[in-house]
């Protein structure tokens, strides 16, 4: 019996969303007086394998094959399916994100696992076995239980942090039983973005919305999130009419984010942008509207107009970080 949690690499390094994730998954093991394994795909090399260990991991299987270097549910499914099988897990840990909602729903079908998706922690009992996660849009939380033998969780971003449990890791390589014919999906061509802090990562985030009156008007969010080293992103109707890239668009449609400081210049605060900023641990707003919405969920707010308001805010802030 084990836990056994899938951990994502970007052009071969670990990032703060994989480490938390193995933090989760050991406290499970650790709960569950069992081991942790770690699976990754992708060519990583063995040191920054092994960091997994500073974690809780104290096993780390890797699939180096050129052929899942690019997602394919069919055949990721498959390879976790087979380290499921070798490792005897019991708990299946992944994050919530792109993949977690591509895999997590098909492993769920080939292993008969109950499935919890968004979880924001550990369990809260273990027999049964109980995990809270967020419910209609972020306003309120559900406590599922799961009966069968195997449990897959996917875990909520910034939910449960990054928790040093150091053991020596054993890096081993895992070759599943895989072909060609396993592979369902053709990449014709992918772009990489660099020099950018990952949005899904980020510890602040700088969004604006429509009150930003145009995509020219863009510039002080790009420097304040420089200044911040935070990541910049924008409501859906921004998105949609093309002043900013669809990847910057978080809530309901979107991206779901957690950051620890979250800022809304010109957005309203509709209930499909706040079900993805739920989860921020605190929400700075800034519109000229006293009733927007956004008000509601902001911890700071400030009534003005934003393109009087960012001039000011970023001297102050610079200032503040010259001293």
């Amino acid at each position: 019996m084990s836990v056994l949690v899938f951990i994502e690499h970007r052009e071969g390094k670990f990032h703060k969303g994989a480490f938390e994730l193995v933090s989760y998954a050991s406290r499970i093991a650790n709960d569950m007086g069992t081991s942790l394994v770690a699976l990754s795909l992708g060519d990583v090399p063995s040191d920054e394998l092994s960091k997994a260990g500073a974690y809780g991991a104290g096993k780390v299987l890797n699939v180096n094959d050129s052929r899942l270097s690019q997602l394919d549910n069919a055949a990721w499914t498959k390879v976790i399916e087979q380290a499921v099988q070798q490792e005897s897990a019991t708990v299946i840990v992944m994050a919530s994100g792109f993949t977690g909602k591509a895999i997590a729903p098909r492993l769920s079908a080939r292993l008969r696992a109950g499935m919890v998706a968004y979880a924001t922690a550990v369990p809260s009992s273990y027999n049964p076995f109980t995990v809270r996660k967020k419910t209609f849009s972020g306003k309120a939380f559900s406590d599922v239980v799961i009966n069968t033998p195997v449990r897959i969780i996917t875990l909520a971003p910034n939910a449960f942090g990054v928790h040093e449990a150091p053991v020596t890791a054993e890096v081993k390589q895992f070759t599943p039983s895989v072909t060609d014919a396993d592979f369902t999906t053709k990449v014709e061509s992918s772009e990489k973005f660099s020099g950018k802090v990952l949005l899904t990562e980020a510890d602040i985030v700088v969004s604006a919305g429509r009150g930003m009156k145009g995509p020219e008007n863009w510039g002080p969010i790009e420097e304040l999130a420089s200044v911040l080293g935070a990541a910049t992103a924008c409501s859906r109707p921004v998105a949609d009419e093309g002043w900013r890239p669809h990847t910057e668009h978080v809530g309901q449609t979107g991206k779901v984010i957690a950051p620890n400081v979250y800022f809304a210049f010109g957005i309203s605060g509709a209930i499909q942008h706040v079900a993805g900023i739920s989860s921020s641990k605190v929400i700075i707003a800034v519109n000229k509207d006293p009733e927007a919405p956004i008000f509601s969920v902001a911890d700071y707010g400030i009534v003005g107009d934003v393109q009087k308001v960012l001039p000011q805010l970023i001297q102050s802030i610079k200032e503040v970080k010259a001293q």
